[in-house]
């Protein structure tokens, strides 16, 4: 998980103890190497622990902790890390090298590949695609969001050397249909507007929207339109930042 992020509590050994074994019903496939924690929903059917290119069934380890709820279709590959409580939605595609922590959702027909870092009480709905993104705690992804993270593809000699994914600090939320462009820091507690192409860094705390996406005001400036709230966000875990 990203350095800043924390853990959820986890249960005690007593409590793990007093879990359900996961529940595998006919039609998902396990491989060799995979730990699921107990409490689990494994729905069929789906696939966890499929071997990545070059590497051999049960090579790699795929570790998902307690109370995990694996929807249908979802493929999970093996060398990736799952906190407690993960919840998939139907045909989700996870990829190897990923570090994922506490109370995570990741929606139907979302794609990570290799190399994100996700921190805990993150939601990354439908249809969004990451790779090499580092997400702190408590960022909200809103659907068909797009990571990118090649400046110049493809087959560039040092790509992985080069910007990488974007990172997105903690209590940021993103809105539908985004596009973030390599390397981009999205700041703490920034909102970014649906539709918008992020080619700049986004300081904390700003609203940006647009193409490109530009600075129109601050978290703290916006309203309730319905006047229902003070304020939009006056709730945890957004009140006082």
């Amino acid at each position: 998980m990203p350095p800043c992020a924390k853990a959820s509590a986890r249960p005690s050994s007593s409590d793990r103890a007093s879990l359900p074994e996961p529940a595998v019903y006919d039609g998902v496939q396990v491989a060799p190497g995979v730990v699921i924690g107990p409490g689990a929903d494994l729905q069929p059917p789906c696939i966890l622990g499929k071997a990545p290119r070059g590497a051999a069934d049960g090579e790699l380890p795929l570790v998902i902790g307690a109370n995990a709820v694996i929807r249908p279709f979802t493929t999970i590959y093996a060398g990736s890390t799952f906190g407690d409580r993960l919840q998939t939605g139907q045909g989700a595609s996870i990829r190897e090298d990923n570090v994922v922590a506490d109370d995570v959702s990741i929606g139907a027909n979302a794609v990570l590949e290799f190399g994100n870092r996700i921190g805990s009480r993150v939601r990354i709905h439908s249809g969004c695609f990451l790779e090499m993104v580092t997400i702190e705690d408590d960022v909200f992804v809103g659907p068909h969001v797009v990571f990118t993270d090649d400046p110049h593809p493809m087959n560039c000699p040092r790509y992985k050397d080069c910007k990488g994914g974007p990172v997105v600090r903690r209590l940021a939320r993103i809105g539908a249909n985004v596009t973030i462009l390599p390397g981009v820091v999205v700041g703490e507690n920034a909102l970014v507007g649906a539709g918008s192409v992020v080619v700049d860094d986004v300081p904390p705390g700003a609203v940006v929207v647009g193409n490109p996406a530009r600075v129109v005001k601050y978290v703290g400036d916006l309203t309730c339109r319905p006047g229902l709230v003070a304020r939009p966000f006056d709730w945890p875990p957004y009140a006082g930042v």
